[in-house]
């Protein structure tokens, strides 16, 4: 798959054609669709925007990108706290925001967004706080936010069925380009796909600051790796999309999955820039 193709899918899931085009998620995006991004159909985001070095104060337009750099934050945050291969957060809709500053080097934003649960099609409207660090040492953003419902929501028994089928397996499984360049991937490979996601959504979560717009582009490939307790573990190469740069981003993930102990993310690697690398 080309790099060409690559940046395309991501351009297209996270920079939308109409601005006024009403925030209703396509009938893939319930399942992280080949677009492999929740902002997709989002109004008014617009690269000017998100370049806008003067960072808004006070209320703030819910389309623009200072609003939906902080939702963003909180979709990452969710989905480092509770998803898993049968449980994916997406941002679906920014209802209000507004910024402050409260100290020489934070600013908080507080937002009320509708978070869509993409497996399930649940939705909840959430309340959040998300806290940037501004100092020359970069830090992640504090997050607070409210979404019981999702939370709660039960994948017990898919969960364990899967987990059973993959310490079953003879053979460690194995694919690459989830999604493929015509955006398809095979059903069976979807859980492997989430687990990127939610597995990607702990980098973007570390790496967010006030200049950057993080989306989950593609999974390059996947390896089950032989499992030294009773976690699975899986090596992870996956594609992130700056939407403010518009770089695509290598990282490499070494990530650990079982129903009792969550998604974990035990080593993260950026990988060096490649002009002619797939």
């Amino acid at each position: 798959m080309s790099l060409e193709m690559i940046i395309l899918l991501a351009v297209l899931a996270g920079v939308p054609g109409d601005t006024n085009a009403a925030v209703t998620p396509d009938a893939d995006a319930a399942e992280l669709s080949a677009e492999g991004s929740s902002i997709s159909g989002q109004p008014g985001l617009l690269l000017e925007d998100m370049a806008e070095k003067v960072m808004a104060t006070g209320k703030l337009n819910p389309n623009f990108y200072p609003a939906q750099r902080a939702a963003m934050v909180v979709q990452h945050f969710l989905n480092s706290r509770y998803g898993s291969p049968y449980k994916w957060f997406g941002l679906q809709k920014v209802h209000r925001a507004n910024a402050m500053d409260v100290a020489d080097n934070e600013r908080k934003y507080e937002v009320e967004i509708q978070v869509q649960e993409a497996i399930s099609n649940m939705t909840e409207t959430c309340s959040a706080k998300v806290v940037f660090f501004t100092g020359p040492e970069q830090k992640p953003p504090q997050v607070h936010a409210s979404c019981d419902d999702l939370a709660k929501i039960n994948t017990t028994a898919q969960e364990e069925a899967l987990y059973q089928h993959y310490m079953a397996n003879d053979g460690l499984l194995s694919a690459q380009y989830l999604p493929d360049s015509y955006g398809h991937i095979d059903p069976d490979m979807k859980p492997l796909w989430h687990l990127g996601a939610v597995a990607s959504s702990f980098v973007m979560l570390n790496e967010s600051t006030e200049n950057t717009l993080y989306n989950f582009a593609q999974v390059a490939n996947v390896t089950q790796l032989k499992a030294e307790n009773d976690d699975l573990k899986f090596d992870y190469h996956v594609l992130l999309h700056d939407m403010v740069s518009q770089e695509i981003i290598h990282w490499k993930l070494l990530v650990t999955w079982s129903p009792g102990e969550g998604v974990n993310v035990l080593k993260t690697e950026k990988l060096p820039h490649c002009q002619h690398c797939d």
